[in-house]
């Protein structure tokens, strides 16, 4: 593997982009990272033009589309021969990027998440908990497979995979939309344990039973219909 692509899709976080960024630059392995802005309205876009000015790849979207339009968009722009996504808040530490790179380089996945429930982490609230065990089971069921964390926001893939799936989702239920896809075509997951520090509405937590609602369905259809 030369190069890892970092695609990080942000919406309103002028609290953490700076300090996200700054993790995943200190992250020792050759890498590009590619911002995309799904049209913030806190200050985060003003923050990224700056950046942009001094050199980072930044790419605006000109209206809020959602997560899956805007990794969509950075994953038309990647030029490394994995891609990994990372959020733009604090939940997910980079330095866990090596643990979900050692299969790949072992010659062992070509696909890996890294799972919320096998490794350290922060508790969630209980239905939250109860939320993505229900969908990661319905994924199990579905597709025959027996990963233990569907939802993750870390999913590492080789390049040429990601960019042969057509992704549709606009919203958060790009997560079971891609891993469906992936697992429809015949790929295994391979699943390393990551530490986790989920954080509260009040600090600017997005996602809600709505997407829950909508990842299920999102499930269904892929399995069924697409």
């Amino acid at each position: 593997m030369n190069k890892l692509s970092v695609v990080i899709p942000v919406y309103n976080e002028k609290n953490y982009i700076l300090e996200i960024i700054r993790r995943v630059k200190a992250v020792q392995i050759e890498k590009e990272i590619i911002i995309v802005d799904d049209c913030s309205t806190d200050g985060t876009r003003e923050i990224l033009e700056g950046l942009a000015a001094k050199g980072e790849k930044v790419i605006f979207h000109e209206k809020n589309m959602g997560k899956g339009a805007a990794l969509r968009t950075g994953f038309r722009n990647v030029t490394g021969d994995y891609v990994i996504v990372q959020d733009a808040d604090l939940e997910y530490d980079p330095d866990d990027f090596h643990k979900l790179l050692a299969p790949v380089l072992k010659g062992k996945a070509e696909v890996v998440y890294g799972s919320r429930f096998t490794g350290e982490r922060r508790n969630m609230f209980f239905h939250h908990w109860v939320g993505n065990r229900f969908l990661t089971l319905i994924t199990n069921i579905l597709y025959n497979t027996t990963i233990s964390d569907m939802e993750t926001c870390y999913k590492l893939f080789r390049t040429d995979i990601i960019k042969s799936i057509d992704i549709k989702s606009n919203r958060f239920n790009f997560e079971p939309e891609i891993t469906a896809k992936v697992l429809k075509k015949g790929i295994r997951i391979y699943e390393v344990p990551i530490s986790y520090t989920g954080r509260e509405f009040s600090e600017g937590k997005k996602i809600s039973w709505v997407d829950g609602i909508s990842a299920l369905w999102t499930l269904i259809k892929c399995r069924f219909v697409d």
